[in-house]
């Protein structure tokens, strides 16, 4: 308790002004050095909060791609097209972008822990009817069900991080961290191959719940609060009971509930669409990821017996780690230098840190994304040696991970105390893009061939190359010039 605003605060809410009044009551704050402040919290305490979310981030886009092996087995069984099936991610994955919109800002409202803990048990649980379905439209309902609720990670991932991690020595871990929603993905078709080939399509969502459960009982054991406003909270009630009389939280919003709570739930379309750098970002990780899912939904085309290259079931699935290889590397070699740039640049201007110095790291991306998207095309269309094809997706997820990481960094370090709202605003475009484009991306490659078909995401990709450049030198006016009141 002090009678003060601790210097932490102010970081947490760098963007955002509140005014002080006459009220009489104690303020319940942070101290510098205290414990219960997540950011003061050991290490070790910090990892484990990390790796129980990182998994959950890592599991619900896992159950987006997982089946994709399978489609033909499950299109067989339930007397229905391959099309339809299809439909079944497009739901998960569209959901799986509109749930941070509601996720987040409640997060922000009622604390992270309660959030993952109802959420993932409820993902873990709709495992079972998606094994069971006995159609196509139970199938595709209770799997859009399950990507709502499956986003939780997803949705407060960054504002997790935000809560532990200073500035300085964030980027390295959210690098770590953003490596569930992109390896998910990539690590499902081959997963599910297995199953598939071996067992059968339902062992898929079997599979799953065993992994959702034992997770989410890790998060009932170990998984700690880190929202500050609520485990402040906490503290005032306990203030308020021991001691009596009145206490407040230090920039407390003293709103009625509802009206607090519509304002949060507003708070990421807001961002989404009066901030400019946001929706530009926004729009090119969606363009990222309906490229993604694009081309592995088209993999088995491709690769498997049927296409160009007539590998089997497994086989196919081993393709998908070309783009792992890539985010292993960055994350390795690559997003640690974020916060070494971070840090340098500020140091040089004074001491004085501003997001877009988290930028300057997303011109790889920008340059290898177009580069690896027509090299990709054009290996594939003349049928190059497989190996050639799958080396250039190295280089896309390479270059997929300088951008998101750095996204997402600008977003958090923008919008601190709201992280998690402002990566919610750049998800539900990058989900909902995501979920629609591969149904259209195939009646595309069939008609223009993956020559032309794939090199349309490369140039749309290479129209907003420039973008991390013009926000570098131009962003810090463009966030005055669109400032908002949160």
């Amino acid at each position: 308790m002090s009678d003060g605003t601790a210097n932490g605060a102010h970081e947490r809410s760098a963007l955002l002004s509140f005014t002080e009044d006459d009220d009489s009551r104690k303020i319940v704050d942070f101290t510098d050095w205290d414990e219960e402040d997540p950011r003061n919290w050991p290490k070790s305490r910090k990892l484990i909060n990390v790796g129980i979310i990182a998994l959950m981030a890592v599991l619900s886009p896992l159950a987006s791609s997982m089946f994709t092996p399978g489609i033909g087995q499950i299109a067989q069984d339930l007397n229905t097209s391959g099309e339809m099936v299809v439909g079944a991610t497009t739901g998960f994955v569209v959901f799986l972008g509109i749930g941070p919109l509601i996720l987040a800002p409640l997060s922000e409202t009622f604390g992270r822990r309660k959030l993952y803990l109802i959420c993932f048990s409820i993902f873990a649980l709709l495992q079972i009817p998606t094994a069971l379905s006995p159609n196509v439209a139970t199938l595709i309902a209770v799997r859009a069900l399950s990507g709502f609720f499956g986003s939780v990670g997803i949705a407060n991932g960054g504002g997790t991080i935000s809560d532990m991690f200073h500035p300085s020595e964030r980027a390295g871990i959210f690098g770590w961290y953003l490596l569930g929603p992109l390896l998910g993905p990539t690590l499902g078709p081959l997963l599910g191959g297995l199953l598939v080939q071996h067992l059968s399509w339902r062992w898929v969502f079997w599979f799953l719940t065993i992994i959702c459960t034992i997770n989410t009982v890790l998060g009932f054991l170990f998984l700690k609060e880190s929202y500050a406003p609520t485990i402040l909270e906490g503290r005032k009630q306990k203030y308020e009971e021991s001691e009596g009389g009145k206490f407040r939280i230090a920039n407390q919003d003293d709103r009625p509930f509802w009206t607090k709570l519509g304002s949060s739930m507003q708070r990421p379309l807001r961002i989404l669409f009066t901030q400019p750098i946001v929706l530009t970002m926004a729009i090119w990780q969606a363009i990222l990821f309906g490229t993604t899912y694009s081309l592995y939904t088209n993999f088995e085309s491709i690769y498997g017996s049927k296409g160009y290259y007539g590998f089997s079931t497994t086989q196919v699935g081993l393709v998908y780690l070309g783009p792992g290889v890539g985010f292993f590397i960055c994350v390795w070699f690559i997003v640690p230098k974020i916060d070494t740039i971070y840090n340098r640049l500020s140091k040089k201007h004074g001491g004085e840190a501003k997001p877009e110095y988290r930028l300057p790291l997303a011109n790889i991306g920008a340059v290898l994304i177009p580069v690896s998207l027509f090299w990709f095309a054009w290996t594939v269309e003349y049928h190059v040696h497989w190996a050639v094809t799958v080396l250039s997706t190295v280089f896309f997820g390479l270059g997929q991970i300088t951008i998101l990481n750095t996204a997402q960094n600008y977003y958090i370090d923008s919008f601190q105390k709201y992280a998690a709202s402002a990566i919610a605003a750049g998800a539900v475009f990058r989900s909902i893009v995501g979920g629609i484009v591969p149904l259209l991306a195939t009646q595309l490659f069939q008609q223009a061939g993956y020559g032309w078909g794939v090199s349309t995401f490369a140039f749309t990709s290479l129209a907003l190359s420039p973008a991390p450049l013009l926000f570098y030198y131009y962003g810090e006016r463009i966030r005055e010039a669109f400032a908002i009141d949160l």
